[in-house]
């Protein structure tokens, strides 16, 4: 049997008080042996009755006596912390620590006095293998904020990934939160740069003396972010679980919700999300990057030119061939014959079925095992940029797609920019990250069709990278362009038909490329 210690460092008003504890008792703790330790500091009489009286059937109950002195503004807009009282705390939640190093218990469960938990939290985090996790939960930190996780990226509460090297855009930062957010409802463990309130630690990280004691040379307030920057010190990964979400009674007003938090959590053995999906496909290093394409008779166009610029970046390619009467399928294998290449020629032209051929290039891709796939046509080649930045965005644990804008090339040195002409004005996915348990959906089109119409439901993020896109840069391929739409689409059912009737415009608005 396996011995744990849930501890907590109890300030608390009685209704709160009495939710957490019931939520204790409810845990699921089959193949366990748990026992409580509580640092007593209540400062009101029925709180503290409450606490005392707290008992389970099996397991000890340990309560420390706390020094009760300060006081601790909360009300229904925010949590008043003084400094005096988060060192207090952080030698409370040490002196837990203390307590589960010398009687070697297998795990510490530290938690807040105002969490209510999903009764199979406990044995989750026991099974997710890790020295420090913590299970997630959301809080409005103001009344007129939108929830947030009591987890974060890096530094005092950043909420979006950056590498040391890179520089963001406003837009990129809000784009990258936004992402990160919506990453942490998705059912999963990541790793995190913060964490606290809600967090098991292991045997392994109880001795290694982590703790929550204040470090000096460090400004960031609040005791987690002493324990969390201790912990990385000391060679240790942080991790949350995103299944079991936990429910913070944050406001006195937020016990009218713990009825239908529990209720939930009785109907589903796990909290997903709706429509939701165990996110598995995680990795932050070394992940490999391969370049899905569709061609057909390329060969004296841009193909070489375009596959050229992509072997800076990429790790191996997946080439569908919609039986090219050229020798298109030689220059592939020409360009790309220093990286693994799958390569697979049609009998038949399959187009205008361009669905049908997408899911045949999808399905190809699938089968070598990728990480990321970037799909680009015969005539889309990234900016210069694209060789230093690439890894970069794929080398990371939140982001399931990146979009990016790309610029109708009228010829080599402009772009057109006009009323039908705005598509660098959008972002649209070209990059995305497989998601194994993801049901990927194709939207049914013949034609304009890239990557399954659902990716959006995974969490992804902008990119400044610029996508040029050579098809229009010369008359002859215009016409060419124009007379194809015109047969297969000739009522301008999946595009717009002013757009269609504008390609042939002797004179249109064309604005400089700079790199």
């Amino acid at each position: 049997m396996t011995k744990v210690l849930v501890g907590s460092a109890v300030r608390q008003r009685p209704a709160i008080l009495k939710a957490f504890l019931t939520s204790l008792i409810n845990l699921d703790k089959s193949g366990l042996i748990v026992d409580y330790v509580f640092v007593n500091d209540n400062d009101v009489v029925e709180s503290e009755n409450i606490l005392t009286k707290f008992s389970v059937p099996k397991g000890k109950v340990t309560i420390f006596n706390g020094e009760r002195y300060g006081t601790y503004y909360c009300d229904s807009n925010t949590h008043r912390w003084m400094d005096g009282l988060i060192w207090k705390v952080a030698e409370y939640k040490d002196k837990i620590i203390s307590y589960a190093r010398e009687k070697g218990y297998a795990y510490l469960f530290l938690i807040d006095s105002d969490i209510v938990l999903h009764p199979q939290t406990l044995l989750h985090l026991i099974n997710c293998k890790k020295d420090i996790i913590s299970e997630i939960f959301w809080t409005k930190w103001q009344p007129d904020l939108p929830s947030l996780p009591q987890v974060w990226v890096s530094d005092k509460y950043t909420l979006y990934y950056k590498q040391k090297s890179e520089s963001l855009t406003k837009e990129e930062i809000k784009s990258r939160t936004v992402g990160f957010l919506h990453c942490l409802k998705i059912p999963g463990v990541y790793e995190v740069g913060g964490l606290g309130a809600c967090t098991l630690l292991s045997k392994k990280a109880l001795r290694a003396k982590v703790g929550f004691k204040e470090i000096p040379n460090l400004s960031f307030w609040g005791e987690d972010r002493h324990f969390c920057i201790r912990a990385a010190a000391l060679g240790f990964k942080l991790y949350v679980d995103t299944c079991y979400p936990a429910y913070h009674i944050y406001r006195e007003e937020d016990l009218a919700g713990v009825e239908s938090f529990l209720d939930e959590s009785r109907r589903n053995p796990v909290v997903y999300q709706k429509d939701s999906f165990l996110r598995t496909n995680t990795k932050a290093q070394n992940n490999k990057l391969t370049l899905s394409m569709l061609v057909r008779n390329e060969a004296q166009r841009y193909l070489k030119e375009v596959l050229e610029n992509a072997l800076q970046y990429i790790d191996e390619a997946v080439i569908l061939d919609d039986a090219s009467d050229d020798n298109t399928v030689e220059v592939c294998k020409e360009v790309l014959k220093e990286i693994p290449l799958t390569i697979i020629s049609n009998d038949q032209q399959k187009y205008p079925d361009e669905l049908s051929l997408r899911k045949q290039l999808w399905d190809l891709t699938l089968s070598t095992g990728p990480d990321w796939i970037l799909t680009l046509d015969a005539d889309e080649v990234f900016e210069d940029l694209a060789k230093e930045e690439m890894k970069k965005l794929i080398n990371q644990p939140y982001y399931d797609y990146y979009a990016f804008r790309l610029y109708d090339m009228w010829d080599e040195n402009h772009y057109r920019e006009d009323k039908y002409w705005q598509a660098h004005f959008h972002y649209r996915p070209f990059l995305l990250r497989y998601q194994p348990n993801f049901q990927y959906i194709w939207r049914k089109t013949p034609i304009h069709c890239r990557f399954p119409v659902n990716i959006h439901h995974l969490p992804g993020a902008i990119s400044r990278l610029r996508l040029k896109h050579l098809g229009w840069a010369d008359p002859k391929y215009r016409a060419e362009k124009y007379h194809r739409y015109m047969k297969y689409d000739p009522q301008g059912k999946y595009g717009v038909m002013e757009q269609y009737q504008s390609i042939l415009d002797p004179n249109p608005r064309l604005i400089r490329w700079e790199e």
